[in-house]
């Protein structure tokens, strides 16, 4: 066995121990990661109530002993561990929630104008898992959640706005001692105020406390077609004071603690989400743990514990607005408290794009939308409107293509002539487009200049929650893929399904880099064969976004078409630019000081690479 043999068994040896170090490591960190969401699950889990593990009946008579119990379990609030529950409705135009006297929490949230995929209603919160709980001191050593203790109900209060109001009350063995919560729910609205209101409660905390935990957690369950598409619109989206914004996935981050005062929280689902929103300070500070659960129904869980800050008067009052509703971009801006943010219109080196989306496309959208019910119709409407926004640019490209074709065949004699010399091919070449008064760049700038409205497309349509189960064409949802076919096996980088509008979109789009090959350098492979490639390689993408994104994409392709063959047979004169071309190059050429000096750096390459030659 020679030197390089043993060589390359060594490496292979370091490779594979570091590949079992590695993966050792990554399985240890997964463990203790799972571990660290099942103690948190553990903690936040609803204690059994005492009903439970007594096995009493619903007014039943509690004996010494169990009376014993109660107090040492329940100091200050062994009063509230022992009542049957009892769910209160109030509910507006926009939202249904129901409130359970155990922890005077809401239960469930029902959204009344939209439908889950499979048609049914759209239940934006149920489940035990989700609670809403305040950490209540029972005694300055023992601290009690809310959600597991029972709530002295009141009844359903009409006030003289049209607001219904229900209050909770827990009240403490200490005279005059209580907590209560108190939820008012305006007329045609999503907002829902929740009054955390504390009488007495100093004396049981702890001498140097100067705050409240609010324990708020929350799962997402599935509401939409694609699962995965979901999991990556879940976030957690926070405000802070100084109005700096910003989120994490849930699927990419299991664990963020925010250290600075906060205006409000947001758990986002793709086109719903749930908003705790501090109306006074603000809360000091979060910790939020996350949850993505091996399931087909459940997207993601939240754990959040906001930290309220606590004068420790006698009497506190800490007012939070509660938003359950859509991602609607107007709605949530008319807050005016930044809440519009959390819908993606650009981001990452496109976030500029926002600004198109937020001045142009989406007044346009609704300027559209208010008159035209068809969404449809509306897109179509949109995509000319776009096109007649670049016009000028398109034209402009078109010219430029129509000078590069009559130039075509001047440069395959200049080609001919260099042959492999790409850099005396590329003095020439300069020089040509020089005397001809061509720009070598016309039709790529109007190309990057339409290209913010693309990736603004990009971003708006996936997000627009007003597409969402509306249908066109065969179409049945424009808010996700329009499957023709579902597979009964998946396409490695394709997919399970066959989306016709992608499969539209990728043919014109073939036949539009068909249509521009004489704007590509076609000795170059490279550049011959990338506009072909290219639709090719993205068909996998689009194959599982939005109908409405694929169909735009495919209405613009099929507009470029039918505008480039209109410009090029009928208005552009092939002819006169071929003149225009041939004035241009008996005019003098004035060269400014870099051109001479680029053109002496070509020159001076080209003759090292012929010494080399020799």
């Amino acid at each position: 066995m020679d030197r390089n043999s043993v060589i390359g068994f060594l490496l292979l040896g370091v490779l594979l121990v570091g590949y079992i170090f590695y993966n050792q490591k990554q399985q240890g960190n997964i463990a203790k990661e799972k571990a660290r969401q099942d103690s948190i699950a553990n903690l936040n889990k609803p204690k059994p109530s005492f009903t439970d593990t007594a096995t009493l009946a619903a007014g039943a008579q509690l004996d010494s002993a169990h009376q014993a119990q109660l107090a040492g379990e329940f100091g200050a609030f062994a009063g509230a561990a022992v009542a049957s529950v009892q769910t209160t409705v109030m509910e507006n135009d926009e939202v249904k929630i129901t409130f359970s006297n155990k922890g005077g929490q809401p239960v469930s949230v029902q959204l009344k104008k939209f439908k889950s995929a499979e048609g049914g209603p759209l239940m934006l919160m149920q489940g035990s898992f989700n609670r809403l709980s305040l950490e209540v001191p029972a005694s300055p050593a023992k601290v009690l959640n809310s959600a597991d203790l029972f709530f002295t109900p009141g009844s359903v209060q009409k006030l003289a706005d049209g607001s219904q109001s229900l209050s909770y009350r827990l009240n403490s063995t200490n005279p005059g001692a209580y907590l209560e919560f108190t939820y008012t729910l305006k007329p045609g609205g999503y907002i829902v105020t929740y009054n955390i209101h504390t009488v007495g409660l100093q004396n049981l905390m702890p001498g140097n406390q100067n705050y409240y935990t609010l324990q708020w957690n929350s799962q997402d369950d599935k509401q939409e077609h694609d699962m995965e598409n979901e999991r990556l619109n879940n976030q957690v989206h926070y405000m802070y004071s100084n109005d700096k914004h910003d989120y994490f996935t849930l699927q990419r981050t299991s664990h963020e603690k925010l250290d600075n005062k906060l205006k409000w929280v947001s758990v986002k689902q793709q086109f719903f989400n749930t908003t705790l929103i501090a109306k006074n300070d603000g809360f000091n500070n979060a910790d939020i743990n996350t949850k993505v659960p091996q399931s087909a129904n459940i997207v993601g869980q939240t754990f959040a514990s906001l930290q309220i800050p606590y004068n420790r008067t006698n009497d506190f009052n800490f007012p939070v607005e509660i938003y359950y509703g859509p991602n609607h971009y107007k709605t949530l801006k008319s807050f005016d408290l930044g809440l519009e943010k959390i819908i993606p219109l650009g981001s990452g080196i496109f976030a500029f794009v926002k600004y198109v989306n937020k001045w142009i496309i989406i007044p346009v959208f609704n300027f559209l939308s208010g008159f035209i019910h068809n969404y449809g119709v509306i897109i179509i409407l949109l995509t000319i409107f776009i096109r007649l926004l670049i016009a000028p640019f398109t034209y402009q490209s078109y010219v430029s293509q129509a000078k590069m074709k009559v130039l075509k065949p001047e440069l395959d004699e200049l080609r001919a002539k260099h042959g492999d010399d790409q850099q005396a091919f590329g003095v020439e070449q300069m020089k040509l487009f020089k005397s001809a008064g061509v720009n070598p760049l016309g039709g790529c700038l109007p190309a990057l200049l339409q290209l913010p409205i693309l990736v603004a497309m990009y971003s708006f349509f996936p997000s627009s929650i007003e597409l969402r189960q509306e249908s066109f064409l065969w179409a049945k949802d424009l808010s996700t893929y329009d499957s023709i076919l579902n597979l009964p096996f998946n396409i490695p980088f394709y997919g399970n399904h066959i989306s016709l509008f992608t499969i539209l979109m990728t043919i014109t789009s073939l036949i539009l880099a068909f249509y521009n090959r004489g704007m590509t350098d076609q000795s170059n492979p490279v550049m011959k064969y990338m506009p072909y490639v290219m639709p090719i390689m993205l068909l996998g993408i689009f194959n599982r976004l939005a109908a409405a994104l694929t169909f735009y994409y495919f209405l613009s392709n099929v507009i470029s078409i039918v505008l480039q063959w209109v410009i090029q047979k009928f208005i552009i004169n092939h002819d006169k630019i071929h003149a225009q071309i041939q004035e241009n190059k008996k005019k003098p050429v004035s060269k400014s000081k870099w051109q001479e000096k680029l053109e002496e750096v070509q020159k001076r390459q080209q003759g090292m690479q012929q010494q080399k030659k020799k």
